[in-house]
């Protein structure tokens, strides 16, 4: 990252703030993106005490105000925008009956248009100045697995990992790469979700937040530059990649239309086939990696 300027959101704190001190630490000039000014300038006065280069963004990055001044931020104070990682994320966590309206908006908004707002501001500023970028999307496997209590937040995550996909596709011309991650770390924000969660004493903390910053990094720099439209769960030691949704079976009806009534017996091949199973399942107890047990 040698001489390259990113953008990170939600940079205060968590996993945004480890990724904002490992892109400095690599060579990036950093713009700390955060609404809270004292996190943000923080996290810039230890990127500049290491040697690096960083100064704040402030601001809410899912007004699109905001999220423009973020980017021109990079450009007017390091010269360029290289890479855009896109964390800022808040939880307000509900079933859905219980859940407000008020907190359903919070979360999509912090969420979508969080990833929007800042993604298109680059994209304008990558396609008119001919040069290449890199994007960072943070989903979740709440979203691409679903996940207990999370309609929200889930919906908005499902939603950020299409839209990684579909950047990734629109950019593609213009020499941008957009990738996107579901990582699972031991943060303030996973604390409200999990309840208490104890430190790591071993030596190598695997939910440490900072561990998710390395495959980060890579994806913003120019090494990573082939790789895009990917979805990748990252945490600990581990980086996986999860397949896309794909038909997994198929019934047909010999070129006639279907009676609904066909279906009673019919569907049974479709999950026999598939291996699937017909009720609702908790997709999380599959999880490769996880900080609580979810196998009930």
């Amino acid at each position: 990252m040698q001489d390259k300027v990113a953008v990170v959101t939600g940079a205060g704190r968590g996993i945004g703030r480890g990724e904002a001190i490992e892109l400095a630490r690599q060579g990036a000039a950093v713009v700390v993106g955060e609404v809270d000014a004292d996190a943000a300038n923080e996290v810039v006065a230890e990127i500049v005490a290491a040697g690096g280069s960083a100064v704040a963004g402030i601001g809410d990055c899912s007004e699109v105000d905001a999220a423009e001044a973020l980017i021109k931020r990079a450009i007017d104070e390091f010269g360029q925008l290289d890479a855009l990682v896109n964390n800022a994320g808040i939880l307000r966590d509900r079933t859905l009956i219980k859940m407000t309206p008020e907190e359903w908006d919070a979360v999509i908004k912090v969420h979508l248009r969080g990833h929007y707002a800042p993604t298109r501001a680059a994209c304008e500023y990558w396609k008119t100045a001919g040069r290449p970028g890199h994007i960072v999307c943070t989903a979740s496997t709440s979203g691409i697995m679903g996940n207990f209590g999370q309609t929200n937040y889930g919906a908005a995550k499902a939603g950020i990992a299409a839209f990684s996909v579909i950047v990734a596709q629109e950019m593609k011309k213009y020499g941008v790469n957009c990738n996107a991650i579901a990582p699972a770390a031991r943060t303030r924000m996973t604390e409200g979700a999990y309840g208490e969660i104890a430190g790591g004493e071993e030596e190598f903390d695997f939910w440490h937040p900072d561990n998710v910053a390395p495959f980060v990094t890579y994806l913003c720099s120019d090494a990573a530059a082939q790789i895009s439209g990917k979805i990748f769960g990252v945490q600990g030691d581990a980086v996986e990649i999860y397949r896309p949704h794909t038909s997994v079976a198929v019934i047909t009806n010999d070129g006639k239309r279907w009676d609904p009534n066909d279906f009673i017996t019919a569907s049974e091949a479709l999950f026999a086939e598939s291996g699937l199973t017909p009720g609702a399942e908790n997709m999380m107890a599959k999880l490769r990696y996880s900080m609580t047990d979810r196998g009930a």
